[in-house]
């Protein structure tokens, strides 16, 4: 009788340094992603308050043809921040009387997130937008 020997089968898996070193390959591209992706965010949120403040000041103009003056009050132009950027973002405006009337409309940030080297965007009642010339910021 003849008897067969089968040989030994090596066991499949990761070894523990194989598994060491994917964790570190994981580790080094998330901390490069991560202030890429909290850039990303801090950008979107910025072009939404560019565009509510852009909204806010075509209500403001609306106003200015209903009652031939500016309103000082969010709520007197019906507008809310948006809900994204609502925690982010501070909303005021400012308006004078005399002639001819004038309005600014404020969008401060209000978070780390957003104040890291972020600026108070600003438009009035001729269309000028602070802060002006800067790199980034009003879709420049």
């Amino acid at each position: 009788m003849r008897t067969h020997s089968r040989p030994l089968k090596s066991s499949a898996g990761f070894t523990l340094i194989e598994l060491m070193i994917a964790v570190a390959v994981v580790g080094i591209l998330a901390a490069v992603a991560y202030p890429s992706y909290t850039n990303f965010i801090r950008k979107g949120k910025r072009a939404t308050a560019q565009a509510a403040l852009m909204e806010l000041a075509s209500k403001q103009q609306t106003y200015l043809l209903d009652r031939r003056l500016y309103s000082n009050n969010l709520a007197t132009l019906g507008f809310a921040a948006p809900k994204e950027i609502e925690n982010d973002y501070t909303f005021s405006a400012t308006n004078a009387d005399g002639p001819p009337p004038t309005f600014t409309v404020t969008a401060t940030p209000s978070t780390a997130l957003q104040a890291n080297g972020e600026q108070t965007l600003t438009i009035d009642q001729s269309g000028a937008k602070t802060p002006a010339g800067t790199a980034g910021y009003w879709g420049k």
